[in-house]
């Protein structure tokens, strides 16, 4: 670990802290003029797959904000290609698939194998732990098995998700032993950040929220607490991360995982006490609200804040990843706000002891 006593460590780990760590989701992106113009130069994968470039707009990003934490800049789509999955990014609709998996035999003949492959994504966290020494705590991460598999089984993004469950329902088997596939991949994937420098380890659920509680504990659960198990044996805490998820929480609680992710759906109390304040959590702001004045955006925040009340395991973040157009000095003077507004809320409350 780079920085283990980080506020963003010790609160991921449930323990008291000076401030409420605070970091974005998609923090380095498109909303960024910097990053626009390595882009122009770039596509996604050739930044991913340079860690050089990678840790560049992860760094850049990091500083412009003064965030807590920093996110490597990598896609969740990067161990399907080592699996022999091949995809692409298409102008305006995101991940394609040429290929997608419809039966026993696609699966079958997905390997497992590859994970070193993807070493360039720990280069890249070894480039920004080098220089930022301890002083800024890194995040490594990878997407679910449920999230991957649907990007697998759909070919690209979807609405009903109707591939993919029917795949679940009708070949429950096959479903599985996809799961059981990508855990391999992601288990050595994420090892391999974590021997880089990785702090912590994040898990992106996205559209996990598709699915009702039967299905995500009979089909879904038992594979996801297999790679959360896996990624702890590292040592590091492991985020939990889905979205349109408030009814899975209970659920997601079973994971173990050390910090859980809330979205914006449900009021940050609400969410925590479905959790039964057993893990630290994440978020919730609407990303959204990113595009307010300032006044409004401020009281929002406050109120998050407020609803945490200095409880140790509090990592403010929004509800999901920043948005293309979001406006980057709200975003900075947010992530001050937040720093500056918990910090006083610690000293009140020690005050008045």
């Amino acid at each position: 670990m780079s920085a283990p006593n980080s506020n963003f460590v010790r609160a991921c780990k449930g323990l008291p802290t000076e401030s409420t760590p605070v970091w974005f989701m998609r923090q380095a992106g498109r909303y960024m003029a910097k990053y626009r113009e390595v882009r122009k130069h770039h596509s996604l994968v050739e930044i991913c797959k340079k860690p050089s470039l990678a840790a560049e707009v992860t760094i850049t990003a990091a500083e412009a904000l003064q965030v807590d934490a920093a996110i490597i800049f990598a896609d969740l789509l990067l161990p399907l290609e080592v699996m022999g999955l091949p995809f692409r990014f298409a102008a305006g609709e995101g991940p394609v698939i040429e290929k997608p998996i419809r039966n026993a035999s696609d699966v079958k003949v997905l390997t497992t194998d590859g994970a070193p492959q993807l070493h360039y994504v720990a280069e890249g966290i070894a480039e920004c732990v080098k220089h930022w020494g301890d002083k800024l705590p890194m995040i490594g991460f990878c997407g679910a098995p449920f999230t991957l598999a649907s990007y697998m089984v759909e070919g690209g993004g979807s609405r009903n998700y109707i591939e993919v469950k029917r795949l679940m329902y009708n070949q429950p088997e096959v479903f599985d032993e996809l799961l059981a596939k990508l855990n391999i991949v992601l288990a050595g994937y994420v090892a391999d950040q974590v021997k880089a420098g990785a702090d912590v380890i994040q898990v992106f659920d996205s559209w996990v929220g598709c699915l009702s509680v039967e299905d995500y504990r009979k089909y879904v659960l038992p594979r996801t607490c297999e790679l959360i198990a896996a990624i702890k044996k590292t040592g590091v805490p492991v985020i939990y991360f889905g979205t349109d998820s408030t009814t899975l929480l209970p659920s997601m609680n079973e994971t173990a995982a050390d910090v859980i992710g809330l979205d914006w759906r449900i009021p940050l109390n609400d969410g925590w006490a479905l959790l039964n304040h057993r893990p630290a959590v994440q978020g919730n702001l609407d990303p959204v609200l990113l595009f307010a004045e300032w006044p409004e955006l401020k009281e929002r925040a406050k109120a998050i804040l407020d609803q945490a009340a200095g409880r140790p395991g509090h990592i403010f973040n929004l509800g999901h990843g920043i948005l293309p157009q979001t406006p980057v000095q709200n975003v900075k003077d947010l992530a001050k706000f937040v720093q500056e507004y918990s910090a006083q809320l610690r000293s009140t409350a020690a005050g008045a002891q």
